[in-house]
């Protein structure tokens, strides 16, 4: 098929790179023309485990391509979709200005029948707002579809998600746009994961409740973390027992320092301004995400009491990226704790093996290093914020070596405390004694 993508951000280029590797030819729009000439030379904007490769195969193969046209590709294709950013406004309600100025791109230029596809993540209703722009931007009365088609790509395992998918939720209103639809993703549906065809309203709520059912997992943990601190329990084996009950499992309950990232805090913030767009309770979202903010906050707290006050004391910092496998620091733990060790005059020296470059746009004048163990040097505390590999088998005898007090805080459990102390550093963690 002969597909056009706008937006070559996360999700476009994963997803238009993805389609092409099927078989499909791809056309990429993005109104950044630095990013679409950096693309054209092979300079990929985000880190994503495989995904360079892959682009530069099909770029070589002539099945994908990057421009800022959008008339050409709007004309010549026959899916459509939209994957443009829609950021969380003031409010928490989502700014679509960027997905509306696309479908008004599409109605000024539509030239035939065509398949207009919302993947970016958008409020339920929204389906309705893009057929509207589109209908009052055409020039001419030309027959078009519009659907629901939700990404559930994770950062870090983004093309495994895509090619081997849980499941595909598409939301239609007419036969032949499921028709399309359905031979587009026919290659890589299976028994078990299955194209799940649904009205569109439903489709686009399905998006948002996953998210927001996934993140009430986490703060659900981390609000029982602080009781099993207190009372001496341990959080992970309370996860071990509860997971194992067929109806909860052992997905996503992980007490740490909150999550982060493009999707979960913006999506849940989403989800509740719609739930008072409607003038409904949003008491049970609202809360998972003021549990998160706490247990971003609190991290500081957990420094103050293994090494008192901050004001000159040098903190190491292993991990900057929000979670492990991507350079992407939005929403990320170690914002706030770098802006809180800031106020509080402490020296903070840090390693991501790829965060670095996006945290130094914020921040350029804190020290970074090449390797984990410069930062620890004469630290007089090391704080874990994101579970990379290499941060799971340290040289522990190195790193006493070089640090000026042996005092850890894991805000990512992956050490057992028993274990640390025995190496004799003093240790703390989350949720548990």
């Amino acid at each position: 098929m002969k597909i056009t993508i706008f937006g070559a951000g996360y999700v476009g280029l994963v997803t238009g790179t993805c389609f092409s590797e099927l078989g499909n030819d791809v056309v990429l729009v993005d109104i950044d023309e630095k990013r679409v000439s950096n693309l054209n030379k092979g300079i990929i904007p985000i880190y994503e485990p495989g995904l360079s490769e892959m682009i530069k195969r099909n770029v070589d193969e002539k099945r994908l391509f990057f421009t800022t046209d959008s008339k050409k590709p709007i004309q010549d294709s026959d899916l459509i979709f939209i994957a443009v950013g829609t950021p969380p406004k003031d409010d928490g309600s989502t700014d679509l200005s960027y997905v509306l100025s696309v479908a008004k791109t599409i109605g000024k230029n539509i030239n035939r029948y065509k398949i207009i596809v919302d993947k970016s993540t958008v409020p339920v209703g929204t389906a309705e707002k893009v057929r509207n722009e589109i209908k009052k931007s055409m020039t001419k009365d030309y027959e078009f579809d519009v659907v629901s088609n939700p990404e559930f790509l994770k950062e870090g395992s983004a093309i495994q998600d895509f090619m081997v998918p849980d499941r595909i939720v598409v939301g239609v209103n007419s036969e032949n746009a499921k028709k399309v639809m359905n031979e587009l993703y026919s290659s890589l549906a299976r028994t078990h994961k299955p194209i799940i065809f649904t009205d569109i309203k439903s489709a686009e709520i399905i998006k948002y409740a996953s998210n927001a059912m996934l993140a009430c997992r986490i703060s659900f943990m981390n609000q029982l973390a602080p009781l099993c601190e207190k009372v001496g329990a341990d959080i992970k084996e309370v996860a071990k027992g509860i997971g194992l009950d067929d109806r909860i499992g052992p997905r996503f309950l992980q007490a740490g320092v909150g999550y982060g990232g493009s999707c979960f805090p913006k999506d849940v913030q989403s989800l509740a301004s719609t739930l008072k767009e409607y003038n409904l309770n949003s008491e049970l979202i609202d809360a998972v995400e003021n549990v998160n903010q706490h247990q971003k906050e609190s991290m500081i707290d957990k420094i103050h009491s293994l090494v008192g006050e901050l004001s000159g004391k040098k903190i190491a910092l292993w991990g900057l990226a929000f979670k492990p496998k991507t350079d992407d620091i939005r929403e990320a733990p170690s914002m706030v704790l770098i802006g809180q060790l800031i106020k509080e005059k402490a020296i903070i020296s840090s390693f991501d093996p790829e965060a670095i470059e996006n945290v130094k746009k914020i921040y350029p004048s804190l020290k970074y290093s090449d390797n984990m163990y410069d930062p620890v040097k004469d630290c007089d505390c090391l704080v874990i914020l994101t579970e990379w590999d290499e941060f799971r088998s340290p040289d522990f005898e190195k790193l006493k070596k070089l640090m000026k007090q042996k005092n850890i805080f894991d805000g990512r459990n992956i050490y057992h405390p028993k274990t640390i102390r025995d190496k004799g550093f003093k240790y703390l963690s989350v949720g548990r004694k």
